[in-house]
This record gives structure tokens, C-alpha cells and sequence, in this order.
């Protein structure tokens, strides 16, 4: 954590690890995210090997930097805003890329897949923070991630939740998650290798779910575990196939209230384990 003067210490608490075997629509209109390049635009920046040595990304006004121009950009939520500026991103990324870590751009984790860029991340966990349920407690509260990737959104939503449950299907983007994560040695994370698409039903159900990666339709299952008074927000497949969207659903008493979003384009969504 920041002590405000750009010595960042990291929450000392155990990481709990784990594996896993087995109504109406609205739309806003706005310009699409794109929080991954192609990857072969991507692949680009690991051939520059750069060497992130005195170039102070340490240091917390770097990444209060990345916060003021996504206030810039229409961030509003304080929450995601310290959030987003306590965790440093360059952590999360290989070393050849630490030096672009704070600009608003994907990069390459491997296997490929990339780390989405911070102003699409940030909007997400905005329109997560903005369900019933957080607006009155504060915080998102039991939390499901699918799409653990790189660990970086994990480590935010840390900040956001009091518990967090995150799966991930391909195990070497686990593994590497687990490694990024240990140092923060967070209790209230819970890491599992396993298929996405199930869910994780011995923790549900769940005040928040968020998803990384996006089907032609969402999961039952993960409508299935989401709480009442819930909120989930994942990409999905317009109808017609005519690209994706930030797809929000509220749970209440009398069942799902789902609400369209911008435009994005997020990697499919899979089944099973790798």
C-alpha cells in the first residue's frame, strides 16, 4: 500500500490458493473499447526491451498520473480511483513492457492474451460499483472474477471486496497470477484453476461478478450464483452477432434486469481447462 510519500508497501496477508477439476434492454451509445489490440500490434512492444531501470515507476505519482486522465476520460467512481492508484500495474506485466505499463494500453501477458487497458478496466469495476448492493455497503462485497489473467484486476478488486473469488482456465496465466499475487500475500483472495463458465458454486452466491472474456450469451451459471440484489457485469455478443457489449445484470426480488453498455471487443469466451 502507498504511505502517500511513493513508498509502496503490499498488504501482509496470507493468499489462499486453490484448483478446481472439474428483461428488458437499454443501450447508451458510445464510441467502442478496445481493451485488447491484435495481438500481433501487441507483440510489438516486447520486441523493444526496454529496460525499466530509473524511470520511477515505483513512485506513487506515476500512477496518480494514469488516475487524472482517466478522471480526464469520465472516471467518476472514488473507489476505483484509489484502487487504481494504489495497485501498480507495472508489477503485472513482463519488464521489456513495465516502461508502458501507466499508458492506456493493452499489452501482452502470453499465451495469447493480453492485460486490459486501465480506462476499460476502470469502467468496468465502475458499473460494478454502481449496483444496489455496493452503493449501500461500500464495497462490492463477495466477488467472483472470471478471467483471473495476469492478476492485475484481481489485485483491484482486493481493494474493493472483502472476499474475491477469481478463476482462471489456462493454467500457466494461473500460475503466473499466483506468482504476481503472493507478494501482496492477500487473504481475502481465493485463486482457482478451473473453467470460468461454471462459476465457483461452493462460494455463492455472489454480490459481484465480472468477467473478462466474452460469449454469445452469458452463463447460466453465473446467473445462477448471482445474489439478489447482485450485480454482474461481463462483454457479450449483440444479437445478429453485430460485436460485443458491456452487458450490465442487476438481480432483484423478481429476477434479472439486463442493460447494454458500450461497445467492446474482449477475447471468446471458453470452455473448460488448459
Amino acid at each position: 500500500m502507498s504511505d502517500g510519500g511513493g513508498n509502496d508497501r503490499a498488504p501482509r496477508f496470507p493468499l489462499l490458493l486453490d484448483r478446481m477439476g472439474r428483461a428488458g434492454v437499454t443501450t447508451k451509445p458510445r464510441e467502442t473499447l478496445r481493451p485488447q489490440r491484435p495481438l500481433h500490434e501487441a507483440a510489438k512492444d516486447a520486441g523493444r526491451q526496454a529496460v525499466p531501470l530509473g524511470l520511477g515507476l515505483d513512485s506513487a505519482s506515476v500512477r496518480r498520473q494514469m488516475v487524472q486522465r482517466l478522471r480526464v476520460e469520465g472516471l467518476r467512481c472514488e473507489a476505483v480511483a484509489a484502487a487504481m492508484h494504489q495497485v501498480p500495474r507495472h508489477l503485472f506485466v513482463d519488464s521489456a513492457l513495465a516502461i508502458q505499463a501507466y499508458e492506456d494500453t493493452s499489452l501482452p501477458i502470453g499465451h495469447g492474451q493480453t492485460i486490459s487497458k486501465p480506462s476499460v478496466v476502470a469502467r468496468m469495476l465502475e458499473l460494478l460499483f454502481d449496483g444496489a448492493q455496493a452503493r449501500a455497503s461500500g464495497h462490492l462485497g463477495r466477488t467472483l472474477e472470471v478471467g483471473t489473467g495476469c492478476g492485475y484486476q484481481t489485485a483491484l478488486l482486493a481493494q474493493l471486496a472483502p472476499r474475491v473469488v477469481s478463476i482462471e482456465r489456462l493454467r500457466p496465466l494461473f500460475d503466473k497470477a499466483c506468482v504476481h499475487l503472493m507478494s501482496w500475500r492477500l487473504d481475502r483472495v481465493r485463486l482457482i484453476h478451473g473453467d470460468g463458465m461454471l462459476g465457483h458454486g461452493p462460494n455463492a452466491p455472489y454480490d459481484s461478478i465480472i468477467a473478462a472474456a466474452g460469449g454469445d450469451e452469458l452463463p447460466l451459471a453465473w446467473l445462477d450464483q448471482l445474489a439478489v440484489g447482485g450485480r454482474l457485469v461481463a462483454p457479450s455478443s449483440r444479437p445478429g452477432g453485430r460485436g460485443q457489449v458491456l452487458v450490465v445484470v442487476d438481480r432483484n426480488e423478481a429476477g434479472c434486469v439486463r442493460s447494454e453498455h458500450e461497445a467492446v471487443h474482449f477475447v471468446p469466451l471458453r470452455s473448460g481447462i488448459a
